[in-house]
C-alpha cells in the first residue's frame, strides 16, 4: 500500500467545510468559521458570554447566510431570551414569525430522572428533529448541556448518550453549538464533552487587579488550522467582537507620502516635510513640557486638511483638551462638530489592557481614520505590567501600520535624562521619537525639543527651543551665547545686549568718522596756509630776480648809451 499522495490531489476540495459565525474577528482566527455540519462545544464559567455567543451564531446565520436555526434552551425561556438580546437590536419574535429561527424551551425535572433511574435522549431527538424540519434549519444551539444530564452520575451512560447525541446531530446535517459550564479542573462539568466535540472554544472572564477581561481560546479544532492564543473579546451594544492578534505580521506596505506635524518649525527639523504617512511617532517628556499640545497640533493639522482623527485620551476629558488647546489658538471643537475629530476618553482602569486594544481596534475599523493619537500611554501602567503594555503597543502599532494609519503616542518620562528611555520601552519600536525636556537656566524653566530618531529621513540633530504662546507652538532656532545654548529670557537678554553693542559700536564709529573729518579739514587748512606762504615766498624770490634783471638791463642800457655818447664827442 503506497502512502504517497496522489498527483492530482485537490487540496481545496479536501479542506474542511465551514459555517461563518458572523462574529467580528472569530471567522478570521478560525479561518472561516465553525466546522460545517459538526458539533462545536462552547464552554466557560457563568457570565462568560456562552449564550450570547450562541444567539449571535443563530441570528447571523439567519440574516446573513440564509441558514435558519433552532435555539433549544434548557434554562431560560424564549421570552427571557428575546428580552435579553433586544438591547443588541435582535428582534427574535419577528425572526420566529418569519420562520428564520425557532426558539424552544425544554424543562427537565431532575427529580423525575432520579426517581425512575431511566434516561435516554429519544424524546429530545423527536422534539429537536421536528423543530429542525419545521423551518429547514441548518444551525442548532443546545444551551446548556449540563441540564440534560443533571440527574445522572453514571459516566458510562453520559458518555454513551453524548456520543449518540453528537452522532444524531451529524446525521441531521446541522452545524451545532453546544454550551457547557466550566468544571473543576476540566473544560466542562462532566469532562467528557470536549473529547467528543469536533471543535472546542473556551470563553474566560478573568479579573486581575479588579479589572475584568474577557478572553477566547480555541482549545481544539479537528481538521483545520486555527489560532491557538488567547484572544480578547468585547461584549457591547453591537454584540461580541474578537480581536485576532496573531494574524498581524510585518508584511504591510509603506508610504513615502509625508504628513505635517502642524508645527512649521518641527517640520523643518524633519527635512522640511514632516512624518511619513502610516508611521508611528512617540512624543515623550516630563510633566508640563507640552506633549498634549504637540498631539493637539497634529490632530488639528490632520483635520484641517480633510482627514479623520481619533483621539484616545486617558488623562483629560475631551472638553478639557478642547479648552486647553483654544488657549494657544487651536480650535478642535470645529473639527469635532464637522465629524473629522473623534474623542474617546476613559480612565485606563475602566477596562483591562486587552479590552482597550479591542475598543481601539473596533473604533478604527468603524471610523477608518487617517491618524490616531493615544495620550498618554504611561497611564496604561496602572492596569498592566510594563511587558504587558509593551505587548499591547506592539500589536497596536502593527495593526495601524497595516492600515496605513499614522499614530502618535505621548508618554511621560520620570527622569530628565536626554537619552532616557520611556517607561514602556517602545522607543525602539516607533519610527520617529521626539523628546521634549525642561531647560533650567538663570532661575527660569523653558522647553527644548530633540528629534531623537526619525527613520528613513534626514533630521536635525540640534536642540530647538519649544515655545508655547497665544499664537500656537513654534520652534526657535538654536542660540549660542558665550556660555552655551541660551533659552527664554537669557536668550532675549543676550540678544538685547548684542543689539545694544551694535548700536554703541555704530555710535563709536560715527564719532570716529566725525573726528577724522575734523582732522582732515584742519590738515587741509594747514596745507592751504603753507601753500599760500610758499606762493608768497616764491613771488618774493621772483620779484627780487626780476628786479635784479631789470636793474642789470637798465645799467647795461645806460652803459651803452654812455659809450655811444663818448664816441660821438670824439
Amino acid at each position: 500500500m503506497s502512502l504517497e499522495p496522489s498527483g492530482n490531489t485537490n487540496l481545496t476540495a479536501r479542506s474542511l467545510p465551514k459555517s461563518h459565525t458572523g462574529i467580528t474577528g472569530l471567522d478570521e482566527i478560525t479561518e472561516g468559521g465553525l466546522p460545517k455540519d459538526r458539533p462545536t462545544l462552547i464552554c466557560g464559567a457563568a457570565g462568560s458570554g456562552k449564550t450570547l455567543f450562541s444567539i449571535e451564531f443563530i441570528v447571523h446565520g439567519a440574516l446573513k447566510y440564509n441558514e435558519p436555526g433552532v435555539f433549544m434552551a434548557f434554562e431560560e425561556k424564549a421570552e427571557e431570551l428575546a428580552m435579553n438580546v433586544a438591547s443588541l437590536g435582535y428582534d427574535l419574535e419577528k425572526l420566529q414569525n418569519d420562520k428564520l429561527i425557532k426558539l424552544d424551551h425544554v424543562h427537565i425535572e431532575r427529580s423525575e430522572i432520579e426517581e425512575t433511574g431511566e434516561y435516554d435522549l429519544d424524546g429530545l431527538f423527536i422534539r429537536l428533529g421536528h423543530a429542525i424540519d419545521s423551518i429547514g434549519a441548518k444551525r442548532v444551539v443546545l444551551d446548556t448541556i449540563e441540564n440534560l444530564f443533571s440527574g445522572l452520575n453514571n459516566q458510562g451512560i453520559i458518555r454513551a448518550e453524548l456520543r449518540r447525541l453528537f452522532g444524531w446531530l451529524k446525521s441531521k446535517k446541522v452545524t451545532t453549538i453546544i454550551t457547557g459550564e466550566k468544571g473543576d479542573g476540566t473544560l466542562t462539568r462532566h469532562g467528557l464533552e470536549e473529547y467528543v466535540s469536533d471543535c472546542v472554544i473556551l470563553l474566560d472572564h478573568r479579573v486581575s487587579n479588579k479589572i475584568s477581561t474577557r478572553l477566547l481560546r480555541i482549545v481544539k479544532y479537528r481538521g483545520s488550522v486555527h489560532g491557538t492564543n488567547e484572544y480578547p473579546f468585547l461584549i457591547d451594544e453591537d454584540g461580541i467582537s474578537v480581536l485576532p492578534v496573531t494574524s498581524l505580521t510585518l508584511h504591510h506596505d509603506v508610504s513615502s507620502e509625508r504628513v505635517s506635524s502642524g508645527i512649521s518649525g518641527l517640520d523643518k527639523m524633519l527635512s522640511g516635510k514632516g512624518f511619513f504617512k502610516g508611521s508611528s511617532i512617540l512624543v515623550s517628556g516630563t510633566a508640563g513640557t507640552g506633549k498634549t499640545s504637540i498631539a493637539g497640533c497634529f490632530a488639528n493639522e490632520v483635520c484641517r486638511k480633510g482627514g479623520r482623527c481619533i483621539y484616545f485620551a486617558f488623562e483629560e476629558s475631551p472638553k478639557q483638551i478642547v479648552r486647553n488647546m483654544s488657549s494657544i489658538n487651536i480650535d478642535l471643537q470645529k473639527h469635532v462638530d464637522d465629524g473629522h475629530l473623534k474623542f474617546h476618553a476613559s480612565r485606563p482602569t475602566l477596562n483591562g489592557l486587552e479590552m482597550h486594544l479591542v475598543a481601539i481596534h473596533k473604533m478604527v475599523k468603524q471610523i477608518k481614520p487617517n491618524a490616531v493619537i493615544l495620550d498618554p500611554i504611561t497611564n496604561l501602567i496602572t492596569v498592566g505590567s510594563v511587558s504587558e503594555v509593551k505587548s499591547l503597543l506592539i500589536r497596536l502599532i502593527d495593526f495601524l501600520q497595516a492600515e496605513q494609519i499614522t499614530v502618535m503616542f505621548t508618554a511621560l518620562t520620570l527622569n530628565d535624562n536626554v537619552t532616557g528611555q520611556t517607561d514602556e520601552s517602545i522607543s525602539s519600536l516607533v519610527d520617529a521619537w521626539l523628546l521634549v525636556r525642561d531647560i533650567e537656566f538663570n532661575g527660569e524653566r523653558n522647553r527644548g525639543l530633540y528629534v531623537m530618531k526619525s527613520r528613513g529621513m534626514k533630521h536635525s540633530n540640534q536642540i530647538r527651543e519649544f515655545v508655547i504662546s497665544d499664537n500656537g507652538l513654534d520652534m526657535v532656532d538654536v542660540y549660542l551665547g558665550p556660555d552655551g545654548v541660551l533659552t527664554g529670557s537669557a536668550r532675549e537678554a543676550q540678544q538685547l545686549q548684542e543689539k545694544t553693542g551694535v548700536v554703541i559700536k555704530d555710535h563709536a564709529v560715527s564719532m570716529k568718522d566725525r573726528e577724522i573729518e575734523r582732522k582732515r579739514m584742519v590738515l587741509e587748512a594747514k596745507i592751504g596756509s603753507l601753500k599760500e606762504e610758499f606762493e608768497s615766498f616764491q613771488e618774493d624770490l621772483n620779484r627780487s630776480y626780476v628786479e635784479d634783471e631789470l636793474r642789470k638791463s637798465v645799467l647795461e642800457k645806460n652803459r651803452t648809451e654812455l659809450t655811444q655818447k663818448r664816441d660821438g664827442k670824439e
